[in-house]
């Protein structure tokens, strides 16, 4: 599992300060990306490497609304790797520790002309829960 710090900034939220719905969905992607990086792959090493993640599938659970300065700590895991699905798992907290999100994506492995493809086993290895 990683984290990920975020204050929550103007540009962020509507009119009541409150941070708009679809950027819970941008912060799983903050979320994704630095939990990757943190295995030691990039989603440009996987694109160099010929292969797409493409997201097949998002939801998100509000439960308490983020706020114009709030600084908000995101937890990303994955919840399964194999063949060429990827799945993963978020919840974003507040500082005071209150569950204010959740969710999950489903990412699908394409290759450079866009056919569903087999991720390689290293990478499967390296993303499986519990993995390298």
């Amino acid at each position: 599992m990683s984290e990920l710090r975020y204050r929550v900034i103007y540009g962020d939220t509507d009119q009541m300060g409150v941070m708009y719905y679809a950027n819970y969905l941008r912060l799983f992607e903050a979320g994704r990306n630095e939990h990757l990086r943190g295995l030691g792959v990039t989603y440009f090493k996987v694109e160099q490497a010929g292969f797409f993640l493409p997201v097949t599938h998002a939801s998100c659970r509000y439960r308490k609304s983020a706020r114009y300065d709030d600084l908000l700590t995101l937890k990303t895991k994955v919840t399964s790797a194999k063949g060429a699905r990827i799945h993963f798992h978020y919840e974003i907290f507040n500082e005071k520790g209150d569950l204010l999100a959740e969710g999950s994506t489903e990412h699908a492995a394409l290759d450079k002309d866009g056919r569903v493809t087999r991720l390689p086993e290293e990478i499967v290895d390296l993303l499986a829960p519990g993995g390298a």
